[in-house]
This record gives C-alpha cells, structure tokens and sequence, in this order.
C-alpha cells in the first residue's frame, strides 16, 4: 500500500469514529467497534507527520497549513460533538493536535538537546491537553521521531543502519531492524492507551467488561502497525497526488460539518 491508500483508510476509519460518538449509544457493540477501529487514525497521523516532516520541501508551508485547517475546522468539531445545545466549546480539534505536535517536531530539529529542548517539548506536549488526542498524539509523536529511524535533521536512515550517510526510504524496508524499532513504538502505544482505557473503564462497568474494552481499544493502533510495518512501501501514490494532498485536509472539516448539521436535524 502506498501512504496515500493508507491516509484513505484512515480517513474512513476516522468516520466511523466519528459516526459512532455522534449517533450511537455508547456501549453497544457497534459503537464499541466502530470507536475502537477508528482508534486506527491518529497515530497513522502522527506517523506521517514525522515522516512528511523530513520529506516536506518547505515545513513553514506545512506548518501553517496545519494551523490554518486547524483553525477552520473547529467551528465544524464543536458543532459534531456538542452534546446539547446546538454548540458549544468542547476541544481544541485534531488538526491543532497535530499543529503542535509538528512544533515539536520543530524543535527538536531546531533546539540542541538538553534541558532547553526537553522544557520546550513537554511544554508543546502540556498545551494539547484541551486538545482532541490530548498528550497522546504528542507523546506518540515524539516516540516515532526518536526512536532510532531518522537523523538529527529529520532525514530518514536506513533501516538496516543508523549512519546519516546511509538514506533509504523508511518503509518499504523489510528488515528486521526496521521492524524491531517501529514495533518498539506501536507497542508501548498500545499498552500506554491499553492502560488508559482500562483506569477509565474501570470505574464504569464491570472488571471482567473493562478488561475486554481495553483490549479492544489498542486494536485500532494493531491495525496501523501492521499496515504500516508490513504493508506498507514507502511511496507517494502515482496518480492525483495534489487532489489527495488537498483531500486529507478538507475532508476533516467538511466531513464535521455534515455530522454536526445532521446531529442538530435529527
């Protein structure tokens, strides 16, 4: 799969997501599912933040589009999932997530390491916590741009070697290196959110219930990992490459918007 179908993917899982927490009644089986599988989005996002990051050609560009979307589109995130009322204020949307989430990225590239950096990054990390994906799509963040794949300029590195005069594509590369380290970060994802659900679940519902929610919440980031571990091959799509780029970015917003106006008529 190309990053492109990828994105497509997670676009559609993101929906369901959405879809559930807007018109189904929580604890159900479908809504648990189409909530769990859209887990798979935000973390395929947080990869390919990191990876477009040492790909971009101009990252003040990509910045400021992820902040100008990001802006446009909370208007549509409050109206989808404003609970009563028509809307209200109830996060900071993905997009800005993924705003700062790209500063950190900024500066870690920018800011030499040491107490100065650290202090920068867990700040970034503290400001998404109004935010949709709040400290998680941060630290997941983090965790792909420092776990060993790419260099102190954010170029990637073979995967088979972590010397900078050795470039390849990230993905692609089946070799068990490559692997070791991006399951490394998929893991303790799926433990750390694991986890979260579990404190959160338990006091919700039964021990035996909340164990089983748990578990089927880290199964959207499984299915990430593995599409992006195995499946995928490291390039762009070779056909409508500026309507996908365009796409991923309207399509958040526009779909919100359909979602609050429906929630408002029904």
């Amino acid at each position: 799969m190309n990053r492109d179908q990828i994105k497509y993917v997670a676009m559609f899982t993101m929906l369901l997501n959405h879809i559930a927490n807007v018109f189904l009644e929580p604890d159900t089986f479908l809504f648990e599912v189409m909530v769990d599988v859209g887990y798979f989005t935000a973390i395929t996002m947080c990869y390919f933040l990191v990876e477009g990051y040492g790909y971009t050609h101009s990252k003040e560009k990509y910045g400021k589009r992820l902040l100008l979307f990001a802006l446009i589109s909370e208007i549509p995130f409050c109206l989808a999932f404003t609970e009563e009322g028509t809307i209200s204020f109830v996060s900071m949307n993905m997009l800005f997530t993924l705003f700062l989430c790209f500063l950190i990225l900024y500066a870690m590239e920018k800011i030499p390491s040491g107490p100065r950096q650290t202090l920068c990054i867990w700040g970034l990390v503290v400001a998404s916590a109004y935010s949709d994906w709040a400290l998680l799509a941060p630290i997941f963040t983090y965790c792909f741009a420092s776990c060993g794949l790419w260099d102190a300029q954010g170029k990637m590195l073979s995967a088979g070697s972590r010397n900078a005069d050795q470039k390849s594509h990230l993905a692609g590369e089946q070799n068990p290196e490559r692997k070791k380290l991006l399951w490394k970060v998929f893991g303790k994802a799926m433990l750390f959110f694991g986890l979260l659900n579990l404190v959160e679940n338990m006091g919700q519902t039964t021990p035996a219930r909340a164990v089983i929610q748990s578990f089927g919440s880290t199964a959207g980031i499984l299915l990430s990992a593995l599409c992006i571990i195995y499946l995928y091959n490291g390039k762009r799509s070779e056909k409508h490459r500026t309507f996908s780029k365009w796409f991923f970015y309207i399509f958040y917003p526009a779909h919100l918007l359909i979602l609050g106006i429906l929630r408002i008529a029904i």
